[in-house]
């Protein structure tokens, strides 16, 4: 088995799944049944600036709220699959339409939908409070829980290895 660090230099492009990664497990319900997600703003710092530096970053999750596709599309996120209910379908066009291989891309998920993606990934990773059969088949399991900074970890980590992390552009938005 190989060192987890080695492999992320293969890394060219990163999935991510919401809730449960880049949101905190927790969803608020209001009134008229609007769910409400918390995210981390130096996930959002690292994706952006990820993108900046040639990342292609992809966004495929069960969800369908508005305010999160607007929030990824702000970020410069071009890849946003919403109400997937077959991620590997998903998984397929971007790849396809990125002209990527399976092992040039990191998939960080936390449930089981995320499952078959990341078998097929090159660099499957997660949260630290991923399900223990996500757990189970991540090369990289994050000290941070989900929402709680776990994407920034794993963005920071690629982007140190490839010696892109604290170049003159990362000082600005």
């Amino acid at each position: 088995m190989s060192n987890f660090k080695e492999d992320l230099r293969l890394v060219k492009a990163f999935i991510f799944d919401v809730d449960g990664v880049l949101s905190s497990p927790k969803i608020y319900l209001y009134p008229g049944g609007e769910l409400m997600r918390s995210m981390n703003i130096k996930d959002g710092f690292a994706i952006q600036y990820a993108i900046r530096k040639g990342y292609l970053i992809g966004i495929i999750t069960g969800g369908n709220p508005e305010p999160v596709k607007a929030r990824f599309s702000h970020l410069g996120v071009k890849d946003i699959y919403m109400k997937s209910r077959d991620k590997m379908l998903d998984f397929s066009d971007f790849l396809k339409k990125n002209k990527l291989e399976p092992q040039q891309v990191l998939y960080m998920g936390d449930d089981l939908p995320d499952y078959q993606v990341m078998k097929e990934v090159g660099f499957a990773a997660c949260p630290s409070d991923a399900v223990e059969e996500i757990k189970s088949i991540s090369k990289y399991i994050s000290d941070k829980k989900g929402g709680d900074g776990c994407v920034r970890d794993i963005i920071e980590q690629v982007l140190r290895l490839h010696g892109k992390w604290m170049e003159e552009d990362a000082f600005h938005w």
